[in-house]
């Protein structure tokens, strides 16, 4: 049986935690919403400043902002990030992202050279995977990489306590591409500078690309121990 919030341990939530890519048609309710972005608000940061700005989009909004970016995409509209993000990787990191593109690939049945097919794909990413809500997370024009992370910590905080009240989450950078967008539907200064989106709902188990599994680096890959 699964753990209910209640009683899901954080080890429990950490390892149950993945990127779900299809959404059933079925909103989270207010309170269950609430309960979720009050744990992720305890997140540390540098002395307290909690830089994270957060906007959540559900039902008209979050499907006009869904029909704006898919629209944009189609017709070709150029990317406008408020921060530069580097694809390339190389080495053990380039491995990594290969391995994770052929798991997803081979568990929604897309050959390699289909191109229409993984066009496609990437379309979903923008149409938000179908998930019911989306949440845009950004932070002040004036901070940098150091206040970054403590946004970061913040979002890890807010999946985590997704997954312990069964609400399933997919973190996109692609959610960032369009932030004039966000900042609009909003009325969000332009001194708010958006990081990246996170599509979330309660999972849909008939869709392909939930089958998808990764894993991790060995623990000697990844950490020293010293003394």
């Amino acid at each position: 049986m699964s753990p209910t919030p209640a009683t899901m341990t954080l080890e429990q939530a950490i390892k149950t935690r993945r990127s779900v890519r299809g959404y059933l048609d079925k909103e989270v309710p207010q309170e269950t919403l609430n309960a979720i972005f009050e744990l992720a608000q305890l997140a540390p940061s540098n002395c307290n400043v909690q830089p994270w700005h957060v906007f959540v989009a559900s039902g008209e909004l979050k499907s006009k902002l869904r029909d704006q970016m898919v629209r944009n995409v189609m017709n070709g509209v150029a990317f406008n990030p408020d921060y530069e993000y580097s694809d390339t990787f190389v080495g053990e990191y380039r491995e990594r992202q290969v391995a994770c593109a052929m798991e997803l690939y081979n568990a929604m049945g897309i050959e390699r050279g289909d191109k229409p097919a993984r066009a496609k794909a990437m379309l979903r990413n923008f149409e938000m995977f179908d998930a019911p809500h989306v949440v845009f997370i950004g932070m002040d024009k004036a901070f940098g990489v150091s206040v970054a992370i403590d946004v970061g910590m913040y979002m890890q905080n807010l999946m985590l306590a997704m997954t312990a009240h069964g609400v399933a989450c997919c973190p996109q950078g692609t959610m960032r591409y369009f932030p004039d967008l966000v900042r609009e539907a909003f009325d969000v200064s332009p001194d708010i500078r958006i990081l990246l989106g996170i599509s979330f709902g309660y999972e849909d188990p008939a869709v392909a690309a939930n089958n998808t599994r990764v894993g991790r680096a060995a623990l000697e890959r990844a950490v020293q121990f010293r003394r």
